[in-house]
């Protein structure tokens, strides 16, 4: 919990302590050291991540013979669920947490990244360890968003454009909050996107890239499993900035919604997750959490307390 010093009266929650997950590691380890057996890699991920790319693609291939209602009934469905899974299956990757080797986790990335069009995966690795290790705090962590965005998207109106386009703005923000030096690596992730795609157009066309894209629209707006993006670290319940979901999309979203427990201990796999609040149940069971996203998603939507500003931020 942190100690709350405004009301979000058009203005950010400030804090002046340190986020809560390093205090609760520190007091987990010291009570259930057990904890560290769960740490490490789960080449699961690996052959779920693959599993999915393959299966978005094949689509791909196949989908512009259907006429565009079902052509948008699938891309919905079944290729925005995919590509949901396919964020968060990068982010997992990101962590390390497929393999033992950084290198075979990057490449694994890469892969993973083409479905998803635009090469982010790498930059995203850089981008949300700045969210981990310095969360909240001022012109680091892009996760938050702007004061423009708080400012211009506000009423249920606002917010619901804002949600609706929100993947453009996650992916958008970063440059405008925080300069990074390029890597190697982000270069790889362009250049092998690039071919890639490229080699993908040749044999799936423009339909095939046309449902790619919807897909990446659809599974970052108005989708149930978008709903995880506000229910991470939206502040509906003052005192607390990070919130789990214990409800049945973490089935497909590699346990994402257990994000307490994913910021307190972030080199435990998600499929170990569930063990972790098993283990550790007093440290979990008295904070908030959520049983169903698209409840979250309405209350984002219609609540007049829950604005842009909702967040928690350090200096």
């Amino acid at each position: 919990m942190s100690d709350i010093k405004t009301a979000p009266n058009n203005d950010f929650y400030w804090v002046d302590d340190r986020e809560p997950h390093f205090q609760r590691r520190k007091e987990i380890l010291a009570k259930h050291p057990e904890v560290k057996k769960l740490f490490g890699s789960d080449i699961n991920l690996a052959y779920a991540t693959i599993f999915l790319v393959v299966v978005q693609l094949t689509i791909a291939l196949f989908i512009g013979q259907l006429s565009w209602f079902p052509f948008i009934l699938v891309t919905y469905f079944v290729g925005a669920t995919i590509a949901h899974a396919l964020f968060l299956a990068i982010h997992e990757i990101t962590h390390d947490l497929a393999f033992k080797s950084k290198v075979n986790n990057n490449r694994l990335a890469l892969f993973a990244n083409i479905p998803i069009i635009v090469p982010y995966a790498i930059s995203f690795k850089i981008y949300h360890g700045m969210h981990h290790w310095d969360q909240g705090k001022d012109g680091v962590d892009a996760d938050i968003p702007t004061e423009v965005e708080a400012k211009f998207f506000k009423g249920f109106f606002g917010k619901l454009i804002w949600f609706l386009h929100q993947i453009v703005f996650y992916a958008v923000r970063p440059v405008f909050v925080k300069s990074i030096k390029v890597t190697k690596w982000q270069v790889y992730n362009i250049i092998f996107q690039i071919i890639a795609i490229s080699i993908f157009i040749y044999f799936a066309g423009w339909s095939g890239l046309i449902f790619l894209a919807l897909s990446l629209i659809f599974a970052g707006g108005l989708h149930p499993t978008s709903g995880h993006f506000i229910s991470e670290h939206y502040v509906f319940h003052e005192g607390q900035e990070t919130y789990s979901y214990y409800g049945p999309l973490n089935k497909i979203t590699f346990n994402v919604g257990y994000h307490n427990e994913h910021h307190d201990f972030p080199t435990i796999p998600g499929s170990r997750l569930p063990k972790l609040k098993k283990m550790a149940p007093e440290f979990y069971d008295n904070l908030h959490s959520y049983d169903s996203w698209l409840k979250v998603i309405f209350g984002f939507l219609f609540r007049k307390d829950v604005t842009l500003y909702s967040r928690t931020k350090r200096k």
